[in-house]
């Protein structure tokens, strides 16, 4: 459990740093998001989550 918090803790950094750092990029990215098809970020999602979950893995394995 001590594990999970931490990594929401990071996520929350990481998005802190994005909306309060650049905030004028975060909408950008925002409105890009839109004309991304949903197959296309549905795809990359799942890419997202493989990664996150090797890196953890080799990490803590």
């Amino acid at each position: 459990m001590q594990d999970f918090l931490a990594a929401i803790g990071l996520f929350l950094v990481f998005e802190g740093l994005v909306y309060g750092g650049f905030p004028a990029f975060a909408k950008r990215l925002a409105a890009q998001a839109q004309d991304v098809p949903e197959s296309s970020m549905r795809i990359m999602g799942t890419v997202a989550v493989a990664i996150g979950v090797g890196i953890v893995w080799l990490v803590r394995g």
